[in-house]
């Protein structure tokens, strides 16, 4: 029997008063919001309030325009592209290595105190990261610099460094979050059937062939999902962390969109121009989450649709 909307809602009412909260919280602070992405085809004033989006000139794409000619535009795009590029290289594959260096560990308490050493810098702020890295690595008196000193090597300022800026900001990155992550790995890896484990040991797999030909296997679907979101995500450079860090001597290799977007509407109040920019990374971004979703359906692989 088809059941209809009424009597479904009164049937599970329970399982949507659960979910009222996060729906209405995502109805109130991103969708009705939307609506304001009109003003990067106006040319909204700050001193018009929000009636300004209503009775502003409407000017189509000469925000755009503007941004993809403007003198920063392949720099900001270099270092946004460079940066989280670096980031997926370099730190999705950590969380899933330490997961599996976790798993294969035979000491209980070894992988536990591991665990938790590695995840619990996920719940610090990045502000007080931030200050921690430069405490670190500054050359006055920093541990960093001390060390190299004392090793008779030439100190070096990291976070003024245009060489070393962007190193700095993955392995700290991953430090952070490599911990967490490792957690849905560890999660995946749990719900592998041991009798797999047991079959292949009786075939003759070492560690490395079970790691290889079960475990790996075993967690693709998680892997290729989360990789599709980290696609999806890849113009997100981590906002945050740079613009806690950067100065003006690292603009060059350190200035993203965010970065961008952040001064040209918070400082300089060009909320039109800052929306089309924005709007432009967002365009982006969809595009390759469509396209990594595409590729993963292709080469068999579960995708996030």
């Amino acid at each position: 029997m088809r059941r209809t909307i009424p009597s479904q809602l009164k049937r599970y009412k329970l399982y949507y008063f659960l979910i009222a909260p996060g729906i209405i919280y995502y109805l109130i602070f991103h969708y009705i919001p939307l609506y304001g992405v009109v003003i990067a085809f106006k040319d909204v004033s700050p001193f018009d309030g929000i009636t300004g989006i209503l009775t502003s000139e409407w000017v189509g794409l000469k925000h755009f325009r503007n941004f993809t000619s403007s003198y920063y535009f392949w720099d900001i795009m270099r270092n946004t592209l460079l940066i989280s590029l670096y980031r997926l290289i370099f730190g999705f594959p950590a969380p899933i290595l330490l997961a599996i260096l976790l798993n294969e560990a035979k000491n209980i308490l070894f992988q536990r105190v591991v665990q938790t050493v590695s995840y619990l810098p996920h719940f610090i702020s990045m502000v007080i990261v931030a200050g921690l890295l430069t405490t670190f690595l500054t050359t006055d008196g920093g541990i960093i610099n001390t060390l190299l000193q004392q090793m008779g090597l030439k100190q070096i300022f990291f976070l003024g460094d245009a060489n070393y800026f962007r190193s700095v900001l993955v392995i700290s990155g991953i430090w952070k979050e490599v911990g967490w992550g490792t957690i849905i790995y560890l999660a995946a890896i749990a719900g592998i059937d041991s009798h797999l484990y047991e079959a292949a040991k009786l075939d003759g797999a070492g560690r490395m062939r079970q790691i290889w030909h079960v475990t790996l296997p075993g967690i693709s679907f998680i892997i290729t999902l989360l990789l599709i979101l980290s696609i999806g995500g890849l113009l997100d450079a981590g906002f945050e962390q740079i613009f806690l860090l950067y100065s003006p001597s690292v603009f060059k290799v350190a200035d993203i969109i965010d970065t961008y977007v952040y001064r040209k509407g918070l400082v300089d109040l060009q909320y039109s121009y800052a929306a089309a920019v924005n709007l432009f990374k967002s365009l982006i971004a969809v595009i390759l989450l469509l396209g990594a979703n595409y590729l993963a359906k292709k080469y068999k692989q579960e995708g996030i649709w």
